[in-house]
Order: structure tokens, then C-alpha cells, then sequence
């Protein structure tokens, strides 16, 4: 069976158990505090894929970081999962819960990339151009990236809207250049 098969299963498994408990928004602040776990500590995402950690190991760490900070549904899985000794699994669990967990309640999200952070009112206007284009609630999900100069880059599902400033210079200088 491929991992995004068990992947989608496990997830929609917690997702009904999260809906059954009335959890599920609460769960899925856990998986999102997962990722953020995953993205900024390489090494605990690639200890969850160690065969050379003991499985009983993983799960002890997964107890020390989570316990208290977590429903004790996301806790269950992660016990079921280490358990089923398919850590390594845990990340796409996640990932999947959150797309569908996002499907559930009609959140779109919308990608942004700036040079410097935005405000509380740009957010509020990507939000609602977003929301009037699309129809569902929207969730705004910022990045920084110095490069651009200026501008932004709107990323929605395969749509992009590219207006920095790193952009308009390498198009002129692709216009130059001819």
C-alpha cells in the first residue's frame, strides 16, 4: 500500500475520531504544531525515519515533547502509530489530516511571499480579495524572502500572482537582452 494511502486513511481515521470527541479543531493545531516541530528540527524528522532508534525510544521522545501541548487524541495516534512501528509515517498523517481537515470546513489557503512581514491590515486585504475570489474562509500563510526587493507573490491552489520587484527586473532584463 503506498504512503499516501495509509497516510489518508490514518488521517481520515483521526479526523472522525477528532469529529466524534469534538476535537477536531483542536487537533488540528496539533498537527499543525507537528509540522512546525518536523520543518524546524531536521533531526527529529529524520529520527522519526532512524531504524537504529528503537521504536519505544521514539515514542518516549514523542511523549516528552508533546505530552501537555497536545489533545489526547493526536497523542493516541502517535502512540498507535509508533506502536504499528510506522513513525516515519507521522509527518504525511499530518499533512493529510490538515487537507482534510481544511476540505471539511472550506479553508483556502493563500500563500504569500514578501520581502519584509506583512501587517495585520495587509493580511486582512489578502484574506478578503482571496475570500471574494475563491468563496471560503481563507487562511493566510506568510513567508519572508529578501530577494524579492519589493512586491509580493500571491500563491492560491496552481494560481500565482507575481508583482515584486525581482520579477519586473528580470523581465527587463530579459527585454534588454533581445
Amino acid at each position: 500500500m503506498s504512503q499516501q494511502t495509509v497516510a489518508f486513511r490514518y488521517a481520515k481515521s483521526l479526523l472522525d475520531l477528532a469529529k466524534e470527541k469534538n476535537v477536531e479543531d483542536k487537533v488540528y493545531e496539533d498537527m499543525k504544531l507537528f509540522n512546525q516541530v518536523c520543518d524546524e528540527n531536521h533531526n527529529f524528522y529524520l529520527l522519526l525515519k532512524s531504524p537504529i532508534v528503537s521504536h519505544f525510544d521514539k515514542l518516549t521522545i514523542l511523549q516528552k515533547i508533546f505530552t501537555g501541548k497536545v489533545d489526547a487524541s493526536s497523542m493516541s495516534i502517535f502512540e498507535i502509530i509508533t506502536k504499528k512501528n510506522r513513525e516515519e509515517m507521522l509527518p504525511h498523517i499530518a499533512e493529510d489530516y490538515l487537507r482534510q481537515y481544511e476540505l471539511l470546513k472550506g479553508i483556502q489557503k493563500a500563500y504569500v511571499t514578501t520581502a519584509t512581514p506583512l501587517t495585520a491590515a495587509q493580511k486582512i486585504e489578502f484574506q478578503k480579495i482571496v475570500a471574494d475570489a475563491t468563496g471560503k474562509t481563507v487562511e493566510v500563510v506568510e513567508k519572508i524572502d529578501e530577494t524579492l526587493i519589493g512586491g509580493y507573490v500571491l500563491t492560491v491552489n496552481d494560481r500565482q500572482i507575481d508583482t515584486s520587484v525581482k520579477t519586473k527586473l528580470n523581465d527587463l532584463k530579459v527585454k534588454f537582452s533581445n
